[in-house]
């Protein structure tokens, strides 16, 4: 065995400075773990099974533990895995004699001693995720109790439904490409309408837990997790309604085209990294742009009253319109393909533009996967940059057909910079 090596196998290697780093992480993550345990039982005045020291001394053992049966045998783990959870369950069946059913200290004692074993083994980051995400349900009793009793029959199946989508049906679509051009696949369409679902009914939750009584600032931001166009349709159409509100509205508007950029970023990201790098620049000055314009008219409408109207939030998941939403995407990434083989860059173009008066979403997520592969590069690049121009001018024709005479004065103002910032970017690119 090599100087400063404890353990030295031959897929395990373990030096005297990282068994020593990983004690002290390992004893960290169990005097955090106890902490929360012992401050919550002291708060709520409750006999306590295990705190600050306990949860220490057992993070400890999981990781010693995972040391010697690493060492000599994988059955001293096993028995000290099974010593603690033969004291969790004496500790849940006194409890229980009492009248208190509750087994969450009892599954987090368990959940520590695996995270002492995991640290040992070398995934700390992974473990202090883990740590993290077990503290955090840990301190949430008694909100998520509150949360979970506001939520209603037809929330709570639409979370099931999502679930079941997201997790058993969409991990066993197949991965072959076919069809025409070859670019339909099961599994990144089931995808995108996993994604498409998941903002809107994130967004649903959020408007319904956080309100929209905090202003229409709060109501873009989330909207324009989903649709920035919908939320230009949607203020356009109160401005009318409200007039004097229409700088408030405007101020949505604006902020809902900040959050479209780091949107169609996100997407590129997602589906295919390489092509951001170059999208950063161009994307940045719009965002900025757009940003500098929120701020601005934020300020115009400080003296304004808060925006106090009660939004309908209609269906939590809309499984219809991700499904339609998937069905476009198709169309889309057929289009883009027939106009990028046929009629080359400038058939592409034209599709990208097409397409983006409605919604963004579909094309960047059409041309990031096409792009590097069956487009240049370059030209999938340039196709985002014209469809995000062609989508600003789509919603500067819904605030000038729909919304009221000042809220057009300003949109049209604010859009023009943010399609000039666009022209800028595209002149960068290329």
């Amino acid at each position: 065995m090599e100087d400063g090596f404890i353990i030295q196998l031959e897929n395990f290697k373990l030096s005297e400075l990282e068994f020593l780093i990983r004690l002290l992480v390992t004893t960290g993550i169990g005097f955090v773990i106890g902490l929360e345990r012992e401050f919550s039982h002291y708060s709520e005045n409750e006999e306590i099974f295990a705190g600050v020291r306990t949860f220490t001394l057992v993070a400890l053992l999981g990781f010693l533990t995972t040391f010697l049966g690493i060492t000599f045998t994988h059955w001293i783990f096993i028995a000290g895995f099974l010593s603690v959870v033969f004291m969790v369950a004496i500790s849940y069946w006194v409890t229980s004699q009492k009248g208190n059913i509750g087994g969450t200290t009892e599954f987090a004692t368990i959940v520590t001693f695996l995270l002492g074993a995991f640290i040992l083994i070398g995934n700390i980051n992974a473990g202090l995720a883990l740590t993290v995400i077990t503290v955090v349900l840990l301190s949430l009793k008694v909100k998520l109790r509150t949360i979970i009793g506001q939520l209603t029959q037809k929330e709570i199946y639409a979370l099931i439904r999502f679930v079941i989508i997201a997790l058993l049906i969409l991990p066993f679509l197949p991965s072959n490409y076919f069809g025409p051009y070859n670019v339909i696949n099961p599994k990144e369409i089931g995808w995108v309408i996993v994604l498409i679902s998941g903002i809107g009914f994130v967004g649903y939750i959020l408007m319904k837990f956080l309100g929209t009584d905090r202003g229409i600032l709060l109501t873009s931001i989330l909207g324009g997790l989903v649709s920035s166009t919908i939320v230009t349709y949607t203020f356009s159409k109160k401005s009318k309604e409200t007039p004097e509100l229409s700088k408030n509205f405007t101020v949505g508007i604006f902020a809902a085209a900040s959050i479209m950029i780091l949107r169609i970023a996100l997407l590129v990201y997602i589906f295919n990294k390489p092509m951001l790098s170059d999208l950063v620049i161009p994307l940045l000055i719009i965002f900025l742009t757009a940003i500098g314009i929120t701020l601005f008219f934020y300020k115009k409408q400080l003296t304004k009253p808060p925006y106090k109207d009660k939004l309908s939030l209609g269906d939590p998941l809309n499984i219809k319109n991700a499904v339609f939403f998937g069905v476009f995407y198709i169309g889309i990434l057929l289009l883009v393909s027939y106009a990028n083989s046929v009629y080359g860059a400038k058939g592409l173009y034209v599709s990208s533009a097409i397409s983006a008066l409605t919604d963004i979403d579909a094309i960047a997520i059409s041309v990031s996967k096409l792009g590097g592969t069956t487009i240049k590069l370059l030209t999938a690049q340039n196709a985002i940059l014209l469809a995000t121009l062609a989508n600003t001018i789509a919603k500067i024709g819904i605030a000038v057909w729909t919304g009221s005479s000042e809220l057009k004065k300003y949109v049209l103002i604010g859009y023009g910079f943010i399609f000039i910032a666009g022209i800028v970017g595209f002149q960068i690119l290329n």
